[in-house]
């Protein structure tokens, strides 16, 4: 044997009791697992790990990443790594890098420069689905990625490049055009398909449009992974809006940071998930993730009203420029609710200034837009104003408008799953992108006991691994990637906080990819085990 774990508590992401064994890799796999009450001689190997203390449990599959450019511009990428996440779903919220043309990938880049920056590092050699996934795989001069990934086609992607960003229905030929593209992406290796359903141009898009790129999907076996048209006023209804097209299609549904947020919504949880449960028992195939913590993060060009983001970015400053424009743009968020703030009343005090591209602004990071506004002595809408113009939409934002009995109820759904939604980019990022994974088991499974440990050792590898459709990971089964982490149930605990957004979590001794240790004593190793993992049909 390569490797063998001895005496280690084996937790395997099945839910089942957790118990004591040897486990032994060979070659990337699990080759033995021995129990302590088998007989027989112990496995022996090159090396031996002292799993006393420690758990076992499957790599943390992260459903909800932004890691897109991230796992091209560092090779450690610890942030992740440290955690345990030996997997990341990329190509969320409808807004990634393939496929792309000269325009769109242009466009894109300014859009979500928040999210991944402006990828003035990157070489943008690709253009498709299949080609960026190989840049992936042969990252770093050749070596891989920190760790694995696999990649959601994005819908909004997919219709800047069919029919620019025009808020119309699509005519015949140019759905045909994105079920081509969504097509395309499938077969050279995307698992399911992305929607930004409050993020244009992907929001223009009606229920017929988004049914027949599910049928698309769903041909393939793979899933629609939405955000969803209102995560605020209408949530319930945008909630039914997806579960009610995917039947339609006949398509797997996993419904992306599923949280019930702001005001409107405050302890109504449970009827989401009895809106889940309604569908579930008629025959739906419905998953969901969520990250434990209660603020959103986002950009702050997405808390504009869809018509000003109508044309794209350059689009966008010319509105904001205008002052008559930009005054209507004020009025419909502060006074009506604007779709980009999910219909919501946006309430500048719980609007969080998290990163800046320029430099020159970086005292805005960490102050509300209320804050921000009061110390110039002005209105919060000028102050939004001047940043998203100075700034050219590159700010991002925590939005604290969420409700913690809503995120303990989602979390104990039999069909939840853990997604960080973790931005990388700013200042001072959203901790949950450093602490997601730790979090749960530290808080929310050892302090709290919303969770037993090994229910959510299950919600965070062999659930995910389920949805998409991983015949030989999830799992700590002989025969398996040995894609594995080594944690103490009794110290594990997220690092990160809002005030040191970027410290890495305790507790997590060991984290092995193929077999290889990417986190070895508490360290990240040079290994660069990670690659692009690709839809399997079912």
């Amino acid at each position: 044997m390569d490797t063998v774990v001895r005496d280690v508590r084996v937790i395997d992401g099945s839910g089942t009791p957790s118990y004591r064994a040897d486990v032994a890799l060979v070659g990337g796999r699990i080759a033995e697992i021995r129990r302590e009450s088998d007989s027989g001689p112990r496995p022996g190997a090159a090396r031996v790990v002292d799993g006393a203390g420690l758990a076992l449990s499957p790599g943390f599959i992260d459903m909800h990443a932004h890691s897109d450019l991230a796992l091209l511009r560092d090779p450690a990428h610890e942030a992740k790594a440290a955690q345990g996440v030996t997997l990341e779903v990329i190509g969320q919220d409808g807004l990634s890098y393939a496929p792309v043309d000269d325009r769109t990938l242009a466009e894109v880049r300014a859009q979500i420069t928040g999210w991944n920056g402006d990828g003035s590092d990157i070489d943008f050699s690709w253009r498709t689905v299949g080609e960026y996934l190989d840049h992936l795989d042969h990252g770093f001069d050749g070596q891989g990625i920190a760790v694995n990934a696999a990649y959601l086609v994005p819908q909004g992607t997919v219709r800047m490049l069919a029919l620019g960003w025009e808020d119309r229905a699509a005519t015949p030929g140019e759905l045909a055009r994105m079920r081509q593209l969504v097509a395309e992406g499938l077969e050279q290796g995307a698992v399911g398909l992305s929607s930004g359903l409050t993020y244009t141009p992907g929001m223009y898009a009606d229920d017929a449009e988004l049914t027949e790129l599910c049928r698309v999907v769903a041909r393939y076996g793979g899933y629609y992974c939405p955000h969803h048209r209102s995560y605020g006023a209408g949530a319930l209804e945008a909630y039914a809006e997806m579960v009610g097209l995917t039947r339609q299609a006949g398509c797997a549904l996993h419904l992306a940071h599923a949280t019930m947020n702001f005001g409107v919504n405050k302890g109504r949880a449970p009827e989401l998930l009895a809106l889940l449960d309604q569908a579930l028992a008629s025959g739906a195939d419905i998953t969901l993730d969520t990250y434990p913590y209660t603020p959103g993060c986002t950009t702050l060009v997405a808390m504009l009203p869809s018509w000003a983001s109508e044309g794209g970015p350059e689009a966008i400053l010319a509105r904001l420029r205008d002052d008559a424009t930009a005054e209507r743009i004020r009025h419909v968020m502060e006074v009506e609710g604007a779709d980009g703030c999910h219909g919501v009343p946006i309430e500048w005090d719980t609007i969080e200034i998290s990163g800046v591209s320029d430099p020159a602004l970086a005292d805005h990071v960490g102050r509300t837009v209320a804050a921000s506004a009061r110390v110039r002595g002005e209105a919060p809408w000028t102050t939004a104003r001047r940043l998203l113009l100075q700034d050219r939409l590159g700010p991002t934002i925590l939005q604290h408008v969420g409700h913690e009995e809503n995120v303990r109820a989602i979390m104990r759904h039999p069909v939840h799953t853990g997604g960080s939604d973790g931005i990388l980019q700013g200042a001072k990022p959203h901790p949950r992108a450093y602490g997601t994974f730790p979090k749960y088991l530290g808080t929310y499974a050892r302090e709290l006991g919303v969770l037993s440990l090994e229910e959510c050792v299950a919600h965070l590898t062999g659930r995910p691994a389920a949805r998409l459709r991983l015949p030989d990971r999830g799992l700590v089964r002989e025969g398996y990637r040995a894609d594995l982490v080594l944690f103490d149930p009794d110290t594990v605990a997220a690092g990160s906080t809002f005030d040191a957004p970027r410290t890495l979590p305790t507790g997590i001794p060991h984290v092995l990819i193929d077999g290889r240790f990417v986190i070895e004593d508490g360290r990240r190793t040079d290994v660069l085990a990670g690659r692009t993992v690709r839809r399997t049909r079912p």
